[in-house]
C-alpha cells in the first residue's frame, strides 16, 4: 500500500530534533524524501539548549532508517542565498520539490519590558524573515513542478495574545499573515499555503514553560491564557506531524489559506 505523501520530495526547517525531526519521520514513512535543514548553533538568552549537529545527524540516520533519502545541511534560514543553496542543492540530488514546511523557530519568555532588543531582533529575523527566505527558496521549484503544498509553523501565539512572548506573538502572527497572503499569490500555480498553531509541544522548547512560573506569581490574570481547554498539559511532536502529513498530501488538496489549530482548545479559552 501507497505512503500518503509517496513520490514526493519535502523540505523541512529545523529539523535536526523536535517538532522539526517528527515532520520529517513522518512524510519519510509516508514515502517521501527529505531536505533537511537546520542551522544547529545557539543563540543568546534562550531559556532552552540549541540544536546541534550531532541532532541532524541523528535526523538523518532515521530517515535513512525508512529507506528514504535525505539531503541535510547545516543552514541558517536568515541567510537567504545559503537556504536557497540546500534547497536547490537538495532538488538536484532529489529530482524536485512538492512540499515546503516552515518549521523552524525560537521563542523568548519575559515580561514585556524585559526583553532585549536582541532579542526582539532575533526572533523576528528567525520567525520573519527566516520564514519569508523559506518560501522564497523553495517556491521556486514548486511552481517548476505544476504546484504542491507549502506549510507554515505558526503557533496559537499566531492567533491569541499571549503573554509574556511579546516577541514571538508579533513573529507568530505575522507568519499567520504570510501564509494567508502567499497562499493569494501562489494559488494560480496550484500551490496551497496554510499555517499550523499549535498548543504547547513536548519539546526542548516546550520545556521552557517553567520560566512562567515567577511572571505568573508577579501577573497572575492572564494565566488562563496559557492552558488548554482539553485537559493535557502539552501535545506531542507527532501530533503536530499528523496535521503536516494532512496538509502535505493529496487528501487536503482544496484546502488553502487555513489556520489550522491543533491546540487542545487553547485559543477558545
Amino acid at each position: 500500500m501507497a505512503g500518503r505523501v509517496e513520490g514526493k520530495v519535502a523540505f523541512v526547517t529545523g529539523a535536526a530534533r523536535g517538532q522539526g525531526r517528527s515532520h520529517a519521520l513522518k512524510l519519510a514513512s509516508e514515502g517521501a524524501d527529505i531536505i533537511a535543514v537546520d542551522i544547529c548553533a545557539p543563540f543568546d538568552d534562550l531559556e532552552y539548549p540549541a540544536a546541534t549537529e550531532d541532532d541532524l545527524a541523528e535526523t538523518v540516520k532515521l530517515v535513512e532508517a525508512l529507506d528514504r533519502r535525505i539531503v541535510a545541511s547545516v543552514t541558517d534560514i536568515r541567510d537567504g542565498e545559503a537556504l536557497t543553496k540546500a534547497v536547490d542543492d537538495g532538488v538536484a540530488q532529489l529530482g524536485k520539490l512538492d512540499v515546503i514546511v516552515g518549521n523552524a523557530g525560537i521563542c523568548h519568555v519575559g515580561a514585556w519590558d524585559k526583553v532585549t532588543q536582541k532579542q526582539w531582533q532575533d526572533t523576528l529575523d528567525v520567525n520573519i524573515t527566516g520564514t519569508w527566505n523559506t518560501v522564497r527558496a523553495g517556491a521556486p521549484h514548486l511552481i517548476r513542478n505544476g504546484g504542491g503544498s507549502i506549510i507554515l509553523t505558526s503557533s496559537v501565539a499566531g492567533l491569541v495574545g499571549l503573554p509574556f512572548l511579546t516577541p514571538y506573538v508579533a513573529s507568530k502572527h505575522a507568519v499567520t499573515g504570510l501564509a494567508r497572503t502567499f497562499a493569494a499569490e501562489l494559488a494560480q500555480h496550484h500551490i496551497r499555503v496554510n499555517s499550523l498553531h499549535p498548543t504547547g509541544v513536548e519539546t526542548p522548547m516546550g520545556a521552557m514553560g517553567n520560566a512562567f512560573g515567577p511572571l505568573l506569581e508577579a501577573n497572575p490574570g492572564p494565566g488562563v491564557m496559557l492552558g488548554n481547554m482539553y485537559p493535557v498539559a502539552a501535545t506531542q511532536p507527532e501530533d503536530q506531524s499528523n496535521a503536516v502529513l494532512f496538509l502535505a498530501s493529496d487528501e487536503s488538496r482544496y484546502v488553502t489559506a487555513l489556520a489550522m489549530t491543533v491546540d487542545a482548545g487553547a485559543t477558545q479559552l
